[in-house]
């Protein structure tokens, strides 16, 4: 079983920058899929960036492409989520997701899920 832990979420103005971490745990953390998602207040979760189990491949929604990049460290069992020129409409609680097979945009082929760390960006 894989679980999940996210960290590093905050306040900060548009135009500043956040990077997220996920701790992934359990023995087959090395061959997960893992992927970003958000919800913002009385919005549906959605999908932001996703990175294969090699890092070869990675995938971002049209609202992060440019901004944002996802990476891993399969030595320390961390994904990252890397967030520059932050816009307040990237308000929302931050998901990291995994699974072992499924490599994709949609939250229902994830099998784990952390907690969700919340970013808020105002001036």
């Amino acid at each position: 079983q894989g679980q999940l832990e996210e960290s590093g979420g905050g306040l900060v103005q548009p135009g500043g920058s956040l990077k997220l971490s996920c701790a992934v745990s359990g023995p087959t953390s090395r061959i997960f899929a893992l992927a970003w998602f958000r919800q913002a207040p009385g919005k549906e979760r959605e999908f932001v960036a996703a990175i294969n189990w090699s890092g070869r491949d990675t995938d971002y929604a049209d609202s992060a492409k440019g901004r944002f990049t996802i990476s891993r460290d399969d030595a320390k069992s961390t994904q990252y989520l890397q967030m520059n020129n932050l816009k307040p409409e990237d308000t929302a609680v931050y998901y990291c997701a995994a699974d072992r097979g499924y490599f994709g945009r949609g939250k229902s082929g994830y099998s784990y899920w952390g907690q969700g760390t919340r970013v808020t960006v105002s001036s």
